[in-house]
């Protein structure tokens, strides 16, 4: 087997018997990167010398026994992530050349447990969308299909994962952008709870939405990503000191006895008939398991997507007031004044849906309207969160599919926002609600594109998802295929 084939867990054993080096091992993904970037669009940035001189650091590491958990692990990151040195984008043009001087908690989390940076990922610009097609760097391409999307607004580090151009790499989640992008690529994406993993050197799209976390080849490696990133930070006023369990400890417990819960308004008409059949075969795998199968109601569910469109576009205008053209970022300097300075850096800089969700959010807080939008919709949230807690009552992880359909065609929802942002439709609630939810691929589309099935669970309760996900891949194949690049 190709080396870049194998999971973080494998590699970890190779490199300690040095098997392999990380030398050896960080070529070998700077090659797929340089013989499959062109079709994919992936990245953005690509770190070659410093990525080869953090894996000549690993090796001497290695070889004085002094390896951390993700020493000579060759990984890669969202350009959503502040990285000293290294050209931060966010997709945008309004940072096209922006080179941040430090590296947020997550990049410096694993940095010290020993990972090597192989670049930055694509993105929607400032992780506004569902397809990875609003990015000033053009669109991502999915690995199984080049015509498709890979789902947004993690789609570089969905498809990196899947066309083995890294070992594992972080996303940020506000609506759904870890878990449809793994869904419609096939792989592992978790979005854990909001607190669980700092955000400090994240560039904000809406605060209290925004969460970051991994994607992976399989669930035992999702396992160790976010082992490396959790736990308290004191320079995130939003991060939550509970302490982080140990998730390998758990992980191979079984689903028998545990209750799953199937919300009745996740199962509805507009579900394509592909993606339900997987789904049903899925439930029916965690029933010969010994998982007790239970229905339960949430059932608030219908207000999710406007509740959601209204507080993170918000949101998203309050934080993207920053990008002036003064303080840094692209100026456009037309000598007629401060704020024709400003309007002509801002229009410039920002791509259309940007400019769509500024002017959604603006709206919604202006004067007269904030009481009829944001506060009502911050009210519906508490519903939908009630309604989670009270589900969770009855059940021990709630099952779903991730997206209605598989991936779609490049450009086929560009013309109708309301249709791209149904895309979201089943992994919205989970964001409003704060809690943390799971995309394990579990089918396939006639045509061979992936399917996914979402796992949801208990506030800061990864430790029974992951085990959840762990059980179903152990008795299915899905995780294993892999897409045929030309």
């Amino acid at each position: 087997m190709n080396l870049i084939d194998l999971p973080i867990h494998d590699l970890r054993q190779q490199l300690r018997s040095k098997s392999i080096s990380a030398l050896e091992l960080t070529r070998a993904y700077l090659m797929q990167i340089e013989a499959s970037n062109p079709q994919l669009n992936s990245f953005i940035t690509v770190c070659g010398e410093q990525a080869l001189a953090a894996a000549a650091t690993a090796d001497n590491l290695l070889a004085a026994g002094e390896a951390q958990p993700l020493t000579g692990i060759p990984l890669a990151l969202k350009d959503i992530f502040v990285t000293a040195g290294v050209r931060t984008t966010c997709a945008s043009r309004i940072l096209e050349n922006f080179v941040p001087p430090y590296d947020g908690t997550a990049v410096a989390r694993l940095r010290s447990q020993g990972a090597i940076l192989l670049g930055k990922l694509n993105m929607d610009e400032f992780a506004m969308g569902s397809s990875n097609e609003n990015s000033h760097f053009g669109p991502t391409r999915n690995p199984w299909n080049l015509a498709c999307v890979p789902g947004g607004s993690s789609g570089g580090s969905a498809t990196a994962v899947a066309a083995c151009q890294a070992a594992a790499t972080l996303g940020t989640d506000t609506g759904g952008s870890i878990r449809q992008p793994a869904a419609h690529c096939g792989v592992v994406g978790l979005k854990p709870t909001y607190g669980r993993v700092s955000r400090y050197g994240v560039i904000a799209y809406a605060s209290s939405l925004d969460q970051v976390g991994p994607l992976a080849r399989d669930v035992e490696d999702c396992s160790l990503m976010l082992q490396a990133v959790a736990g308290f930070d004191p320079l995130d006023s939003t991060s939550v000191d509970t302490p982080v369990p140990d998730y390998g400890a758990t992980l191979k417990k079984g689903v028998k006895g545990l209750r799953i819960g199937l919300p009745r308004e996740y199962f509805i008409d507009g579900l394509d008939p592909e993606v339900r059949s997987a789904v049903e075969a899925a439930i029916a795998t965690y029933r010969q398991l010994g998982a007790e199968i239970v229905e339960v109601s949430l059932p608030h569910t219908d207000y999710a997507v406007a509740c959601y469109y209204l507080i993170a576009t918000a949101e998203a205008s309050s934080n993207l007031a920053r990008y002036d053209g003064v303080r840094y970022g692209l100026r456009v300097d037309r000598g007629q004044g401060l704020i024709d300075m400003y309007s002509a850096s801002r229009a410039a800089g920002f791509g259309t849906e940007v400019k769509r969700r500024i002017m959604l959010g603006t709206y919604a807080l202006s004067s007269g309207y904030y009481d009829a939008y944001y506060l009502k919709a911050q009210k519906v949230r508490t519903l939908i969160r009630q309604d989670f807690l009270d589900a969770f009552e009855k059940v021990d992880v709630i099952l779903t599919p991730v997206a209605p359909t598989a991936a779609f065609k490049i450009g086929e929802k560009t013309a109708d926002p309301l249709q791209m942002y149904l895309s979201d439709i089943f992994t919205i609630p989970v964001n409003l609600a704060g809690t943390c939810g799971i995309a394990l691929p579990c089918g396939a589309t006639a045509d061979g594109l992936p399917i996914g099935l979402q796992l949801i669970g208990r506030p800061f309760d990864e430790a029974t998802l992951l085990r959840s996900g762990y059980a179903f891949e152990q008795a299915t194949e899905w995780h294993k295929r892999k897409p045929e690049l030309s």
